[in-house]
């Protein structure tokens, strides 16, 4: 197998179950640091390869990066730093992935968990490739959880991983907690959304925010079209995304 070491709690996690199942011999870490990569980032990936005993490689990618800014520049012209090039980034790490995969005979494995998948906080062809999703079931907060469970008898995963914020790390000092609301707060309403089947209505009655609410609500609703896309998942639960329910495409795309 093979998967993208980004040094975040998500990757980890798979890494680590990847190499219980698999043995670490057999597991394949990549490690594609950009310009906006922190330097704890980058450690915290080396660190938790050498932990697990596992062969990695890396590939920076501010050079790859930098050539499409270029190709593209005459197109783009002066407009603002956007998601277009934060997901440049992601989409060159999924295709670095893929040629892996290709050339060795890998399987992918994708790293987005079940929050992220609901709210699309993933680069369509970036963080969403994979032949098979290990964690897309598992809620962040229960990723968490599942990281400790790991480090129950000896530290697999750096704390540092676990402790510090989560970030896609694809604009200077980026954080989650900018797009989305706090995890313990978007878990809770995607629970209560996902596998309680709870109208909007009801999850305000129940003390969430109205507007936090509905922002999530909007997301789940706009996203479902990355889902259409998205690679087998393992199933953890009653209500997995795109096997457990079904939603209509909206006509509301955000790539």
């Amino acid at each position: 197998a093979i998967l993208g070491l980004s040094g975040g709690i998500d990757s980890a996690v798979v890494a680590a179950l990847a190499a219980e199942a698999l043995g670490a011999q057999n597991v394949m870490g990549l490690l594609m640091p950009s310009c906006y990569s922190t330097e704890h980032s980058v450690q915290d990936a080396l660190a938790l390869a050498e932990n697990i005993g596992m062969p990695h490689e890396t590939i920076a990618i501010k050079a790859i990066y930098e050539q499409y800014l270029e190709a593209l520049h005459p197109l783009f012209k002066d407009q603002p730093f956007n998601v277009a090039e934060e997901n440049l980034q992601a989409r060159t790490r999924g295709m670095l992935v893929m040629a892996m995969s290709n050339k060795y005979g890998y399987i992918p494995l994708n790293t987005s968990n079940k929050s992220e998948a609901a709210v699309g906080y993933g680069t369509l062809y970036g963080d969403t490739v994979g032949a098979l999703s290990i964690i897309g079931d598992l809620y962040k907060s229960e990723v968490y959880d599942l990281a400790r469970y790991i480090n129950r008898q000896r530290e697999i995963i750096p704390l540092n991983t676990i402790m510090k914020a989560p970030s896609a790390e694809l604009r200077l000092e980026q954080k989650d907690s900018d797009s989305l609301p706090p995890y313990d707060v978007l878990d809770a309403i995607l629970y209560r959304m996902i596998e309680e089947g709870q109208s909007r209505e009801e999850i305000i009655n129940a003390g969430f925010d109205e507007d936090e609410v509905y922002k999530v609500y909007n997301l789940v609703v706009k996203s479902e079209f990355k889902r259409y896309q998205s690679c087998p998942t393992l199933r953890l639960s009653t209500r997995p995304m795109r096997t457990g329910r079904t939603m209509p495409l909206t006509n509301k795309y955000g790539c």
